[in-house]
């Protein structure tokens, strides 16, 4: 018979999968309150196998693990192998909690096993090697290595424990960083390399796969797949002839961290670091330099904000390059008549992604709804009596949030009100002028006496002039005006409500820039150096404000059919979208929080502008030239609509204004 502590971990469940096959009776120390949540595992996972598995409730944290004198005398000499798993293998946990339950509950477990007169087959850790620089002996223990990590510290703690205490026969299995299944991908927790995959996630989403990165060599990577390792812990527990006593499961021929990574890139179909830097560089900066920076509150803050951004603890960095290699000659040896092999990484890796993307992906447990986002807090929209703002107002009442309406024109934002209303939703009027500062400072005034804060900031209001420089030679005063709504506008409101949103750490400010700022669209000179002032601002300010919890996103939104186009009469024959495909966009920037939301044009024009500058000038004169300039106001000018060149330039070129 077997006595299994930890069998609902991730090891333990293999470890179960193989012992149930021996068709021995199994018991499995279970916590109390969790005795409910193994029985429906048992139901899940080995139907077939209930009459094997009984539960015995207990308590690693209890002297002899909680099992009672009564019952270790009832199960009498019957039990003849305890594997003790039970740990806590957790990078970012800290050193009460890691003691706790690694070396307390392993000197309990000692204790049970001796009561038991069991083999005790202890799962320590190739972390007991800490910061050993070479190749790390099944045989070798206590070398003088230090250990900074908590998990690291009290695994070796606990193994020395086993050594030097424990008074009945033991074997002890050190496996490297244990990752899914080699035939299902099945993980069960965010560890270890696992914290890389979101950022490769990320970088296939931003980057053709064939862009080639720079990335970090780091040393072995010591990743072995947990049906490996619980397949060799029941193989060589019941192997009496196994010389030694304690055994390495890790790959006997492992990648280094960035092969790894470029293997986990390629499963996910994401750029590969194709140019790598070896850690042996740093032996070229003198001695201590790198820890001193390194140790700069500076340094540290921004290395820590960086890591967090990506999802990635600190205490995991240690993989990246550490500093030990694993000898597995006794693993070998132990099961040579067997079939089990360590499988190499490029065999199953694939299958590692897959499951994490379908099963253990944060992203899959968050709510990614604009209601999830939104819901209950309070929006301010600008420009909302029509247009872009009219559709984002309607779309965030309906998510559930308190719409504040802000527009010159009462009676408009009135109808709009009543449409939300219609809906179910919440909003309130605020008439005001933001061209006109005094009436800005008073709208921010009045909201803020009202309401105290406000979570959620657009600046949509806008206006737009579409007029060629060499009919702009004497209207200095359309540069003013679209300055002062465009920029100077929403940069009171910035100013006036951003104070709360620090003090509240929570806030978004999301301002609707143009496409023409990417592209630099010709006409619309004043437009676009108002939109481009308003995007510098907050990029220079995003900086200062990040660590406050406020995240700024910029909307380069292209040509969309709303009445700011409509006396643009030629624009009808040109493709644009449509107010709710550009609501669609801020509301991808609101649930995601994003930096900057843009076409794929828009950036391609971006790029091509800083690495081509004169060729797109070229290109963009082309556009020029092909479409009519607009009538002056009121004069019954040429309306004539775009002719066929120019209606297909607008096609190949959707979205931008001309």
């Amino acid at each position: 018979m077997y006595l299994v502590t930890g069998a609902s971990g991730f090891i333990g469940k293999h470890l179960l999968d193989a012992l149930t096959k021996r068709r021995q009776k199994i018991y499995c120390l279970v916590y109390p309150p969790a005795v409910s949540d193994f029985e429906d595992l048992i139901e899940e996972r080995w139907p077939s196998a209930r009459e094997q598995l009984v539960i015995l409730p207990g308590d690693i944290s209890k002297p002899l693990c909680g099992v009672s004198e009564e019952a270790i005398r009832e199960l009498g000499d019957g039990i003849r192998h305890m594997f003790h798993l039970a740990a806590l293998y957790d990078m970012t946990a800290g050193m009460e909690e890691s003691q706790r339950a690694n070396v307390n509950g392993t000197r309990n477990a000692c204790r049970l096993a001796e009561a038991l007169d069991a083999t005790l087959h202890y799962t320590s850790s190739t972390a007991v090697a800490g910061d050993f620089v070479g190749f790390f002996r099944e045989d070798m223990f206590d070398e003088g290595q230090k250990h900074k990590n908590p998990y690291f510290l009290t695994k070796f703690l606990a193994e020395k424990l086993v050594r030097e205490e424990c008074q009945t026969r033991y074997k002890i299995y050190r496996p490297g960083a244990v990752i899914g299944s080699s035939v299902t991908g099945e993980a069960d927790k965010i560890d270890g390399i696992y914290y890389a995959f979101k950022l490769i996630q990320r970088m296939r989403r931003a980057l053709p796969s064939w862009t080639p990165l720079v990335g970090f060599e780091g040393s072995e990577l010591h990743v072995v797949p947990v049906d490996y390792v619980a397949q060799a812990i029941d193989a060589i527990a019941h192997n009496g002839e196994a010389a030694g006593n304690t055994f390495h499961l890790t790959d006997p021929k492992p990648k280094s961290f960035g092969d790894a990574l470029n293997l986990i890139c390629e499963a996910a179909h994401a750029p590969r670091f194709d140019a790598r830097i070896d850690p042996r560089v740093l032996k070229l900066v003198p001695r201590g330099l790198v820890g001193l920076l390194g140790a700069m509150p500076a340094v540290k803050t921004a290395r820590r904000e960086i890591l967090a951004d990506i999802g990635i603890p600190e205490s995991v960095l240690p993989y990246v390059n550490w500093r030990s290699s694993f000898d597995t000659r006794e693993t070998e040896a132990a099961l040579a008549h067997t079939d089990i092999k360590c499988p190499p990484l490029e065999s199953y890796v694939w299958k590692v992604w897959d499951y994490w993307e379908r099963y253990m992906d944060p992203d899959l447990f968050q709510d990614r709804t604009l209601h999830g986002r939104i819901g209950g807090k309070i929006a301010m929209v600008t420009g909302a009596s029509s247009g872009i703002g009219e559709a984002l107002a309607i779309r965030l009442a309906e998510a559930g949030a308190k719409v504040l309406l802000v527009a010159r024109s009462k009676d408009k934002l009135t109808e709009v009100q009543q449409k939300i209303d219609f809906r179910g939703g919440e909003s309130l009027i605020h008439v005001c002028d933001l061209s006109n500062p005094d009436d800005a400072d008073r709208l921010v005034r009045e909201v803020l006496d009202e309401y105290g804060h406000v979570d959620l900031l657009v600046n949509n209001a806008g206006r737009s002039i579409r007029r060629g420089v060499s009919h702009s030679y004497d209207r200095y005063h359309d540069f003013e005006r679209t300055m002062q709504l465009n920029y100077f506008g929403s940069l009171k409101l910035i100013l006036g409500l951003l104070p709360t949103m620090r003090e509240r750490k929570d806030g978004q400010i999301i301002n609707i820039s143009s496409i023409g700022v990417q592209t630099n669209a010709p006409r619309f000179s004043a437009y676009v150096a108002s939109k481009a002032a308003l995007d510098a601002f907050s990029r220079s300010i995003a900086s200062e404000v990040v660590a406050d919890g406020v995240c700024i996103t910029t909307v380069y939104m292209p040509l969309v059919r709303t009445p700011m186009i409509a006396p643009t009469r030629m624009y009808e024959a040109v493709p644009t979208r449509s107010p709710d495909e550009a609501v669609d966009m801020i509301v991808d920037g609101i649930i995601h929080r994003k930096k900057r939301v843009a076409t794929r044009l828009g950036v391609f024009g971006e790029v091509s502008y800083a690495i081509a500058p004169k060729l797109i000038d070229r290109v963009l004169n082309t556009g020029f030239r092909l479409f009519p300039d607009s009538p002056k106001k009121g004069s019954d000018g040429d309306h004539r609509p775009p002719g066929p060149e120019a209606v297909a330039f607008a096609h190949i070129m959707h979205g931008i204004h001309w």
